[in-house]
């Protein structure tokens, strides 16, 4: 699994490779501590045009680069900050990019987060599909 990585905000630890450091790392790492909307569309655009599977981005509250992923055609992008709807939302909507906020999720949680979206399936359910196909069909 290949994964983008943007960061514009790190945990108490400094720790700003946790993900890499929980996964088998595969993509690339970004870091910006000047306007995250442009390396988190960038990431965006990596996930769309599969040079990646999967894109997770963190700003301080996640907002920022969560608006901006989702700018980008092809992209779900989930802010996320609890684990049952990193679940659901890989399951029920196949979201190919989530986002953090680092002051709003700890770190021991966000990593719950990461892992929970990271090893959650699709459903394949054809209720799911459709609410997809409708979302995506409102893309220009």
């Amino acid at each position: 699994t290949r994964i983008t990585f943007f960061t514009s905000a790190s945990y108490s630890s400094g720790r700003r490779d946790w993900a890499p450091s929980q996964r088998a790392w595969g993509g690339s790492l970004w870091t910006s501590i000047i306007s995250p909307s442009q390396p988190a569309a960038a990431a965006a655009r990596a996930v769309a045009g599969g040079e990646c599977e999967k894109g997770i981005v963190l700003c301080t509250t996640g907002i920022g680069v969560s608006i901006a992923a989702n700018k980008v055609k092809g992209i779900r992008c989930a802010l996320l900050s609890d684990v049952m709807s990193a679940r659901l939302t890989r399951e029920h909507n196949d979201t190919n990019m989530m986002a953090i906020g680092a002051a709003v999720v700890g770190e021991g949680l966000a990593l719950e987060i990461v892992d929970t979206w990271l090893d959650t399936q699709f459903s394949h359910n054809a209720r799911h599909q459709r609410r997809i196909d409708k979302v995506m069909a409102l893309e220009r």
